[in-house]
């Protein structure tokens, strides 16, 4: 199964649904702990309006997020702190239940991942589809 992922750090709306669309994503799983941004039209609800209106789903599955101190770690650029608060949250309950529906929601269609950071190397999104064995991934860029 072929997973797509993407962030938005510097995207415009436009370049953003652009990059979906071009890849054939009919759904994003929003990944992120708190889906707000500062970033116009990236937090939850104008996102899944936008999302709408370009003919792609929207669901978001928080548990699959970063805790605080994994963000902070990540703002840091601390990767050894930020994988090791998330092996911690991948191994709660909600957390394997919802990287379940993940890959199911991914088997229906073509999906992609999204959180904030562009490169998906520094982001946990990376690190969630590596605990799941997921190695047929394609990281698009807006």
């Amino acid at each position: 199964m072929k997973i797509f992922t993407i962030g938005y750090e510097g995207a415009t709306m436009a370049d953003f649904l652009a990059a979906l669309t071009a890849a054939g994503v009919e759904r994003v799983i929003d990944v992120r702990a708190l889906p707000l941004s500062r970033r116009p039209g990236f937090s939850k609800s104008t996102l899944a309006a936008s999302l709408a209106e370009a003919g792609i789903g929207y669901v978001h599955l928080k548990a699959l997020g970063t805790p605080k101190r994994g963000r902070d770690a990540a703002k840091k650029g601390d990767r050894a702190t930020l994988e090791a608060v998330y092996a911690d949250q991948l191994h709660l309950p909600e957390a394997q239940a919802q990287a379940a529906q993940m890959l199911a929601l991914a088997a229906e269609k073509p999906s992609a991942l999204l959180c904030f950071e562009r490169d998906p190397a520094m982001c946990h999104r990376t690190l969630l589809l590596a605990a799941e064995d997921q190695h047929d991934v394609v990281d698009l860029y807006a």
